[in-house]
């Protein structure tokens, strides 16, 4: 999983305007299909987030749904 926060609203150089919950959901996504075609299996590789409070609470979300 290539996780690259700089798609959130509040970074300066994307513009797709997603949310914390957003990168939360996507996770959630891929996990459910490591879990169904890789036994469970996934890397994760954090990538790009310009915007530093968006950047925390986004990588956050995502380790949080890493470790459920």
């Amino acid at each position: 999983l290539s996780a690259g926060f700089d798609a959130h609203a509040a970074d300066p150089i994307g513009s797709l305007g997603l949310e914390v919950e957003d990168f939360a959901e996507m996770t959630r996504l891929v996990l459910d299909a490591a879990r169904t075609h890789a036994g469970g299996r996934l890397v994760s590789c954090l990538e790009g987030g310009y915007d530093l409070e968006a950047l925390a609470l986004s990588v956050e979300a995502h380790l949080r749904e890493l470790l459920v």
